[in-house]
């Protein structure tokens, strides 16, 4: 039996206005090389500047992990080639990175935690985009230079589970700090996965394969596998030494197989020194108290929201997972409602009706049109059943809530005396059936109820006609 040992290393690009070194914008998808300039094309005599705002956005991520700052960073030079890169070197941060030692807590659906280290998170610039179109290959620079924040965790994911269960919450504090909009396919959270196995019971690090540059949390979850499964068969066949090496390989998604890439180089074959054309970034003590205050995070809104509003811890780790869903609820609690069936509309009823691109951010069903849904059901306006009907109705068209009920015919009828000729018109027209509840088959209760919902074309108020029932029935 063999344990899997997976670390993880995570790029995210950070949301600032302008890149890491010069003042050119970050904006996605412009025109190709429009955004550059002689600092980001590293021509001869530009000199970079550091960014500041990068700093406080490094700040902000290590205190949400609960890691050391370091007051005094440095800079490093990495040499390698690619076509993407201008200066055939990357400046980031090997030996004193600005965030380092953190940790970050994961959930499993039973109700356990895991708490998986952090060993560090550093600054550095961003290379540009290879286009391949065909037989030609271009190089688009816009991308060169923006800043990135590498998160690197130590190897104590043990499962494709565990990592995807990382990555989420990972993903999930970026978004609630807004320092970067996470987006993975446009390539701002880029995954590169370090796989290996051992025999269970060893504490030994084996050879480890990195699979680079996935860009979806079902896609990585199957490359592990797939990685895990290449390892163990090249194990079991005794060729583990032949077969398995340090190097970076791709995922294929259309053949489910990974592909050998090149060979992982080791720090000593980067080159690295100390970047001489920076200073050291310093964070001084007013810095660090002012970055260092950060928006409540998912555990603590997830913590608040079983509290406050009553609902499941499973709905409030639902519902905080995405910052968007979080505002939306607490949007919809603005009307006075029960939290237990807004969480039920939100992330049920709501969420199944989302298709293709429409999400919570662009449905015309806003947090106030579904909290005000919510409220025509508790004040009895409506049945549950009535407010699926409105709730299509309102998915399909920009329409009022109100507005969709009275068109539709199915505000509810409360009018006891009304609903009490109702009910005495189904107990005269079965004698027989009230004969046989009378007489204790108390299950025939529903069939006078559905009578009675079915004269009222569904309009009548279900509670109203249980206690009127009840009451006549004996």
């Amino acid at each position: 039996m063999f344990e899997v040992v997976i670390g993880l290393e995570v790029h995210v690009q950070l949301n600032t206005k302008t890149k890491l070194f010069c003042s050119c914008p970050t904006s996605f998808n412009h025109k190709q090389n429009t955004n550059t300039c002689p600092t980001c094309l590293a021509l001869p005599g530009a000199l970079p500047v550091f960014n500041k705002e990068v700093l406080h956005k490094s700040i902000m991520f290590g205190t949400a992990i609960d890691a050391t700052v370091n007051k005094t960073s440095y800079f490093d030079r990495k040499s390698y080639f690619y076509p993407d890169s201008p200066s055939a070197y990357q400046i980031t941060q090997l030996y004193t990175p600005v965030v380092e030692h953190g940790e970050l807590e994961i959930d499993f659906e039973d109700g356990s935690h895991k708490t998986i280290r952090i060993n560090r998170a550093h600054i550095e610039a961003d290379a540009g985009k290879n286009i391949h179109d065909g037989d030609i290959s271009k190089v688009d620079l816009n991308r060169a230079g923006t800043p990135l924040l590498e998160i690197v965790s130590e190897p104590d994911m043990r499962s494709a589970e565990e990592a995807i269960l990382y990555l989420k919450k990972l993903h999930s504090i970026i978004r609630y700090l807004d320092i970067g909009d996470a987006n993975m396919q446009e390539g701002s959270f880029r995954v590169d996965v370090n796989v290996s196995i051992r025999p269970k019971g060893e504490d030994k690090l084996y050879t480890r394969v990195e699979v680079k540059n996935i860009n979806s949390f079902k896609f990585i979850h199957k490359a592990i596998e797939v990685e895990v499964q290449r390892q163990t068969e090249a194990w079991e066949d005794g060729v583990y030494d032949d077969e398995i090496y340090q190097e970076t390989r791709l995922y294929d998604q259309d053949k489910n197989e990974t592909r050998s890439m090149r060979g992982k180089e080791e720090a000593a074959d980067y080159r690295y020194f100390p970047e001489p054309d920076l200073l050291k970034a310093v964070v001084t003590d007013e810095m660090l108290e002012v970055y260092s205050k950060i928006p409540e995070l998912p555990d603590e809104k997830r913590d608040r929201f079983v509290k406050e509003y009553g609902i499941s811890e499973y709905n409030a780790g639902v519902i905080t997972s995405s910052v968007e869903m979080a505002h939306y609820f607490e949007e919809m609690m603005e009307q006075g409602i029960s939290g237990k069936n807004a969480a039920t509309w939100l992330t049920v009823e709501l969420q199944a009706r989302l298709k293709g691109d429409t999400n919570i951010t662009n449905t015309h069903v806003d947090a106030k049109k579904l909290g005000l849904l919510v409220k025509r059901i508790e004040d009895q306006t409506i049945s549950g059943k009535a407010a699926k009907e409105v709730l299509d109705k309102l998915v399909e068209e920009n329409l009022d809530v109100d507005g969709v009920i009275d068109a539709l015919g199915l505000k509810q009828v409360t009018d006891t005396g009304a609903i009490e000729a109702i009910c005495d018109d189904i107990i005269g027209a079965n004698p027989e059936k009230v004969a046989e509840y009378q007489g204790g088959k108390e299950k025939l209760f529903g069939f006078f109820v559905g009578q009675v919902m079915k004269a009222s074309k569904g309009t009548a108020s279900p509670q109203a006609v249980n206690e009127i029932l009840k009451a006549k029935l004996g």
